[in-house]
């Protein structure tokens, strides 16, 4: 019965390292996002707000992407998680070069401003990185520590 109760209540810690990360990301990317987008309309109008928009929405969904599958793979084999890393990482780089070969082609300086679109997603994703970073060291991890070996 402990054995259960202690899996349970490992499976919470995680969820909260977890949340934990994502909260810690999420509060000054949604900061910066907030002023660019702000700044960006007021100085280049709405190719520049939507611009800076885009950048928001591209920022979060591709760094949400990589927290949701360390979830799914945190009882998985090493092997299978690197895999699975490997497979997000390579769907995120296929991805945004189709969403940038879309946005190149359909969309024109009038419509998007592709400058603010470049700073604001360079500077939310040092924002979303910094967090996790800062909040990734204030976690109590307890890793597991070979022992000495006796004399």
């Amino acid at each position: 019965m402990e054995l259960i109760k202690g899996r349970k209540e490992g499976a919470k810690l995680q969820r909260s390292n977890e949340s934990q990360l994502i909260k810690g990301a999420l509060t000054p990317t949604i900061i910066i996002g907030v002023i660019a987008i702000t700044a960006a309309a007021y100085f280049r109008g709405t190719p520049g707000f939507i611009g800076a928009l885009l950048a928001q929405v591209v920022v979060v969904i591709y760094f949400l992407v990589h927290l949701l599958v360390s979830k799914f793979s945190r009882d998985l084999d090493p092997m299978s998680t690197m895999a699975m890393a490997m497979l997000s990482y390579f769907a995120k780089i296929l991805l945004a070069g189709a969403f940038f070969w879309v946005l190149g082609r359909y969309t024109t300086e009038a419509d998007l401003d592709r400058k603010v679109f470049g700073i604001t997603a360079v500077a939310l994703t040092f924002a979303w990185l910094g967090g996790e970073v800062a909040s990734y060291l204030k976690l109590k991890t307890h890793l597991p520590l070979p022992h000495e070996p006796k004399p």
